[in-house]
């Protein structure tokens, strides 16, 4: 199993749902992360816990080109969870580093590592990619479009990719969170109704891994939510502060 984002929250639940589910199913679980130091207490726990080998890849998207580290990886399953939310306020949207950041981050130099792993999956003709997203790439709102617009593009070639691979008999999937109670939300004034824990979007995530979905989001209300933003017409939507 490959882990891009190995300090996310999400990740880290999703790995524990899946090994208590699939005890030592792995042979290695491959976490590639920018934080070795903070994946190194990841590792130690799922080595106790699951008596689960891995093995920490140090790879910077901000700053690393060279897939040639990934060379000797053999895996069928590949967990995206990387992200950056970065500065959404007026300062942030200015700040050509923080732009930067958010789109190399999430989506300009996530998308050819994803696809290198793709091409192995599809020489194989066997694997699942499970990608999140988010609802903020539905429509681009004034509070975090540089942010959603980096989710929208990842989730529009999420779509072509699972097109494309269908035929290589290699699924992928989409995940759409709302809200989520994790680091990057860390002190954000969340509604708790809309809001999910990174263990109920593993369990959710493991069902429709499981049940080959297509495309899901983590809280189901999230889907009217985003159906209702989605149809305002552009003439009121331009006037709102959303």
């Amino acid at each position: 199993m490959i882990i891009l984002g190995a300090t996310s929250d999400i990740s880290q639940a999703f790995i524990n749902k899946l090994l208590s589910e699939n005890i030592n199913r792995y042979p290695k679980i491959y976490l590639i992360t920018s934080n070795p130091e903070e994946t190194q207490r990841l590792s130690k726990h799922i080595l106790i816990k699951f008596k689960q080998d891995s093995e920490i890849i140090n790879f910077d998207l901000t700053k690393d080109v060279d897939y040639s580290v990934f060379d000797s990886i053999d895996s069928d399953l590949l967990f995206c969870a990387t992200g950056f939310l970065g500065k959404n306020t007026e300062e942030g949207l200015y700040d050509e580093n923080n732009t930067q950041r958010i789109l190399e981050i999430n989506y300009s130099k996530l998308v050819p590592l994803v696809n290198y792993f793709a091409q192995k999956f599809e020489n194989k003709k066997s694997g699942t990619i499970i990608g999140l997203s988010s609802v903020a790439g539905l429509r681009g709102r004034q509070s975090n479009f540089i942010y959603g617009s980096s989710k929208a593009g990842f989730m529009v070639y999420l779509d072509g990719l699972r097109n494309y691979l269908y035929h290589k008999n290699v699924h992928v999937m989409t995940v759409l969170p709302g809200f989520m109670d994790t680091k990057m939300t860390l002190g954000m004034a969340l509604p708790k109704l809309l809001t999910a824990s990174p263990q109920q979007a593993a369990d959710i995530i493991y069902k429709a891994y499981k049940k080959k979905k297509n495309k899901i989001y983590i809280t189901g209300i999230w889907r009217y939510i985003m159906l209702i933003v989605r149809n305002i017409p552009e003439f009121i939507f331009k006037k709102l502060k959303m």
